[in-house]
Order: C-alpha cells, then sequence, then structure tokens
C-alpha cells in the first residue's frame, strides 16, 4: 500500500512540475498604476485562467521613467495597452502592432472647464493634457475650432485643475471625473465637452504586440486576448469579487485609492465596454471607428496615410516606412 501511495504521489509531482515548466511565460504591461480600469487582467490572473491555456502572465504598471511603447519596443514586455488613435501612431510611423484584443468600445475623453463655461469658448486659455500618451482628440478639436489652447502636461491628478493653475483639462469619465464628482467639484453640463456626444466617438483601449512577436507567437498572442475576455466577462458578472481582487494590487502598488472610487469606476469601465449599437460586449475593433480615427488624423495632419483594418489585425504585411509626420 505504501509502494503504491508513493507511486501516487511521484506521478503528480511530475505531473504538476511539467505543467509549471509548459507555462509560457508572458509580460503585460498595463497603461497605468493598478486600478479597476484593468480589472479584468487581474481576474484572469488570479482565478487562474491565464494558467489554465498555458501562460504564466506577469501584469507591470508602466514605469515613469519610461513609456508603455518603449517597454513594448525594447521586447521588455509582450503586449501593452493603447488607445485606438495612439495604436494607429505608432503604426504609421513605421512601427507595426497587431490588435489582439479591443475592450473599449466608446470614448471616454472629456475636457472640463476649471469655470463652468464651454470649453470651446475659452479660446487661448491653458488646457491640461496627460503627458503619459498624445491627447489626440484635444490636438484635434483645437485645429478644427481654432482654440489656440496653451497645453500643460500633468500626470494623472486632479491637483493642477482644482488649484486653478489651468482653466481646462483632459479628463477621462472613469478617472478625473469621477475624482472631481467624489471631491464636491460642480460640473455643469455646458462646462463639459464629451467628445463621443460630438462626432468622436472612437475606442480607446486595447491590448497590441509588436508584429515580429505576433508572427512567432500567434498563439500564445490568441491565448492570452481568450483568457483575458474570460477575465472581464467573470468580472462583469462577479463586481464585488473582481473589486476585491483590484483592491489585492492596489494594495500592493501602494496606490493612493478607496473601494468607492474604484467601484464607480469599474462601472463606468464595464459600461465603455459595450457596442453603442448592440449593447453588447462585442470585445473587437469597429471598422468604422478605425476608418473614422484615420480620416481625422490625417484631416489634421497627424498621420499621411491610412491604417486598414487588415493591417491593424495583423491579416495583411505592415507597411514599413515611417512618414516623419510631427
Amino acid at each position: 500500500m505504501m509502494d503504491y501511495q508513493r507511486s501516487v504521489f511521484v506521478f503528480c509531482f511530475m505531473l504538476l512540475s511539467s505543467c509549471m515548466m509548459s507555462a509560457e511565460k508572458f509580460v503585460f504591461t498595463t497603461a497605468w498604476t493598478p486600478q479597476a480600469e484593468f480589472a479584468g487582467y487581474y481576474v484572469a490572473k488570479e482565478k487562474g485562467f491565464y494558467k489554465d491555456v498555458g501562460l504564466d502572465v506577469v501584469i507591470q504598471a508602466p514605469a515613469l521613467t519610461s513609456t508603455i511603447f518603449h517597454r513594448l519596443e525594447t521586447d521588455d514586455c509582450n503586449a501593452s495597452i493603447f488607445s485606438l488613435m495612439s495604436a494607429v501612431d505608432i503604426i504609421s510611423n513605421g512601427t507595426p502592432l497587431v490588435n489582439i484584443l479591443q475592450t473599449s468600445m466608446n470614448s471616454s475623453y472629456l475636457i472640463i472647464s476649471r469655470w463652468g463655461k464651454n470649453p470651446l469658448k475659452e479660446k487661448g486659455k491653458r488646457i491640461a493634457v496627460y503627458m503619459s500618451e498624445p491627447s489626440h482628440l484635444a490636438l484635434i478639436l483645437n485645429r478644427k475650432q481654432q482654440t489656440n489652447y496653451e497645453w500643460v502636461f500633468f500626470t494623472g491628478n486632479i491637483n493642477l485643475f482644482l488649484s486653478g493653475g489651468v482653466d481646462m483639462m483632459s479628463a477621462v469619465s472613469y478617472v478625473e471625473y469621477l475624482q472631481l464628482k467624489q471631491a464636491g467639484f460642480e460640473m455643469p453640463a455646458h462646462s463639459i465637452f464629451r467628445f463621443k456626444d460630438h462626432g468622436y466617438n472612437i475606442q480607446e483601449n486595447g491590448v497590441y504586440v509588436k508584429r515580429d512577436y505576433y508572427e512567432t507567437h500567434r498563439e500564445q498572442a490568441r491565448l492570452f486576448a481568450e483568457a483575458s475576455r474570460k477575465g472581464w466577462e467573470w468580472t462583469a458578472s462577479h463586481k464585488e469579487e473582481a473589486l476585491d481582487i483590484v483592491m489585492k494590487y492596489v494594495r500592493e502598488g501602494r496606490v493612493q485609492t478607496n473601494r468607492v472610487i474604484q467601484r464607480l469606476m469599474l462601472e463606468e469601465i464595464l459600461r465603455l465596454q459595450q457596442d453603442p449599437d448592440t449593447g453588447k460586449r462585442e470585445f473587437r475593433v469597429r471598422p468604422d471607428m478605425l476608418k473614422k480615427a484615420c480620416s481625422l488624423m490625417k484631416k489634421f495632419g497627424m498621420i499621411d496615410r491610412e491604417v486598414t483594418y487588415k493591417e491593424l489585425m495583423g491579416q495583411v504585411k505592415p507597411v514599413t516606412n515611417k512618414t516623419n509626420v510631427k
């Protein structure tokens, strides 16, 4: 009997060791410090969805000294998050990327006036814009409306805005907007310019890999996307449990926040994941939104060629020439 038990133990140990050895490391860089914006990925890791498909996923927050794109370009990570417009910008300038998962289906971008005024009428005023990623829509609006904004870069908090250091700020509906509401700041409807309500509803967060990685690790990319989607679907059905997981990452990352605002953020993120036409979470790039993004960016001098849907999805050979557009 002892020999039998010993044999079973050895077999189980060998099987476990084999599974652990077969798991392939996959490094994923999020767009910001730990928060509910990335709940689905945290859930996929903590619930073992990545492990189930043979991936040992390492989730990293970006460093202040290195951009997300630099981490991806230098192979410090296998995948990272970009907005659709940022991905188009990168691709059109000569670095082929492939979208393997699209979570955002709507634009969250806003411009909020500090003084309760219509942002379009505050010409020549100071506006805070993100340092971490180009504010393409704000730049396009500035050129189209000839508002001549003065750009002030900020890293992602509301202090500069609340102190009156700027007249407006570029914000997203799931972070700064919620922080301002929690702080009791009054925001009349006319003082907020919601891009999605003015013909600029363009998708944001998607997961991208470099084209050369996609060519040699297509299955790993597919498995990561599949398990991540499962994580988001589980999150939508188990919000409080997902928040428990988010708060674990928040504590480990020493992020100054609270569960109340993370709950509000998660609700907004899940809302933004719903297709504006079907109301469903479709996890796909919409060709019409890609075309709109390219059209606007080309019209206002940000790119000089269109990035096609097939190119973005890795279905055709990438165009490798750099545009050198400033």
